[in-house]
């Protein structure tokens, strides 16, 4: 059976009365420098419909049905990933064990004795004699001044920050698989050009060695094909380094070995998609690293009211109740029992040496220097929206010139054969064409591949589809509790 245990019952009925008492700041969530709007974002074509579009699964923007295998994969086998759950249940369990400082102590202590007094006492029994004794004791500090408190409230932001860098790591594998799967494919269809120029240029080379044999041209003719033809067949045969990387890549993001994947050619088949953007100030609820920086700051500004009670009196209770004797047979009668009320004692350091001032002091630095990290988040967060958003603008004008240049070198070596072939030009001016054409057309592939990679990138700075609402809330962020936890053995 499992019981969730969000609000400990002794903890409401004996330190309700005490909640004015807790010391520290309240958090209040630091401002941030935010803009009104995009610097990249005019003119940007906005997806339509807007709130549609990017969701948990935002890959499937791509239509690509591979894409979509490999992405659910992530989650499930992804190493890192399941290491950053690992340390998110981790600290749940923080959050319990402070949880635990509201409820008293309780000690079940049993004994034995067997003596003898020394020679020359007065006693009222002599020789050997026994000693059995059982007895219960329940020990509590009452958190008089919020200390423990704090500290769940400290732990409690620390584990929805662990929550939310694990989905800032799951985003960033997703990104970075995407990444690597659109670059795979561009190399793919990098080799796909390659290997239809090698063929033409076979062609080519085999119409120049028929010119050559009837005496139509010269040897150098030959020579220069030749090495244009092997050149090119070199560079398809070096993609093929590349993409092995990639592919390796790939497996490991997915959590096999790369003995384990293998993947086919594919054409770059695929146009950037329209990504919805978001106002700026809405980027503070949907980016997952930005959240973790937030509850960390909340965490820190916790701290400093455990510091700050440490400077306050404790108090401790304790309530004991047994039995004791000397004959075994009698040890749970009324007669063998005993009890007492305390120790009771309170305790206040006078002087420490500035241990405590000290700890106060690193506990507000800390809370400054997480104020600056989530800050610098934030500014980071913008920066890789901007650009992108600049990135996919620009890349967009540059493949409209592109298109016209690899139509303008496309039809530059038609032209320029014909004149070969007539007889009117050189070979290197073919060579000159040819060079250009094959340029042109593997600038237009890569310039593909980096509007793609803009894409992913630019989902990944907007959150990809994540929003603050899934951040566990502080009760979740403590996990579920069994009744069997509260036992001093583990029960798996």
């Amino acid at each position: 059976m499992t019981v969730r245990i969000s609000h400990p019952l002794i903890y409401a009925l004996l330190t309700a009365q005490l909640a004015g008492c807790t010391v520290g700041p309240d958090y209040v969530r630091p401002e941030a420098k935010i803009s009104n709007e995009f610097k990249e974002s005019k003119g940007w074509k906005q997806a339509q419909p807007r709130d549609n579009v990017l969701s948990g699964k935002w890959w499937e923007i791509f239509n690509d049905p591979r894409l979509n295998k490999l992405e659910e994969q992530v989650a499930a086998a992804n190493q890192s990933i399941i290491q950053a759950e690992a340390q998110y249940r981790q600290a749940q369990h923080l959050v319990q064990s402070a949880q635990s400082g509201f409820f008293p102590i309780l000690n079940l202590t049993g004994t034995t004795n067997r003596f003898r007094a020394a020679s020359g006492q007065s006693v009222a029994v002599s020789g050997v004699r026994n000693l059995f004794g059982v007895a219960g004791a329940i020990a509590w500090e009452p958190d008089l001044w919020g200390s423990v408190s704090r500290q769940v409230e400290a732990n409690t932001g620390s584990a929805q920050a662990s929550a939310a860098t694990l989905q800032a790591l799951r985003l960033s594998s997703e990104a970075t698989l995407a990444d690597d799967y659109f670059q795979l494919k561009a190399l793919d269809a990098q080799k796909a050009l390659l290997d239809e120029t090698v063929d033409a240029y076979s062609r080519t080379l085999q119409i120049i060695k028929n010119r050559y044999a009837v005496g139509m041209v010269a040897k150098s003719d030959v020579m220069q094909a030749e090495t244009q033809l092997e050149s090119v067949r070199a560079q398809a045969i070096n993609l093929g380094v590349q993409r092995a990387k990639l592919e390796h890549a790939i497996a490991v993001l997915i959590g096999k070995t790369p003995a384990e994947l293998s993947l086919a050619s594919a054409p770059l088949d695929v146009q950037p998609p329209s990504i919805p953007v978001s106002l700026p100030s809405e980027l503070l609820e949907r980016r997952p690293d930005i959240a973790a920086a937030e509850r960390k700051i909340a965490a820190a500004n916790a701290q400093i009211g455990v510091a700050k009670a440490a400077y306050y009196p404790s108090l401790n209770l304790a309530v004991t109740n047994g039995f004791q004797t000397s004959t075994l047979d009698n040890l749970f009668k009324a007669a063998s029992r005993y009890w007492a009320l305390g120790p009771a004692g309170a305790a206040l350091t006078v002087f420490d040496g500035g241990a405590k001032n000290a700890q106060y002091k690193q506990a507000i630095d800390g809370f400054d220097a997480n104020v600056a990290a989530y800050r610098q988040t934030v500014l980071t967060g913008f920066q890789e929206v901007e650009d992108n958003l600049a990135a996919l603008r620009i890349l967009e004008e540059e493949k409209q010139v592109q298109d016209k240049a690899v139509a303008a070198a496309n039809q530059a070596l038609a032209l320029t054969i014909n004149q070969y072939q007539a007889g009117t030009i050189s070979y290197l001016n073919v060579m000159t064409a040819q060079t250009a054409a094959l340029s042109n057309r593997q600038t237009a592939v890569q310039l593909h591949s980096n509007r793609m990679s803009a894409t992913v990138q630019l989902v990944k700075a907007l959150g990809g589809g994540w929003n603050v609402a899934m951040l566990p809330s502080p009760d979740q962020a403590g996990g579920e509790v069994k009744w069997t936890d509260y036992l001093i053995f583990p029960v798996e």
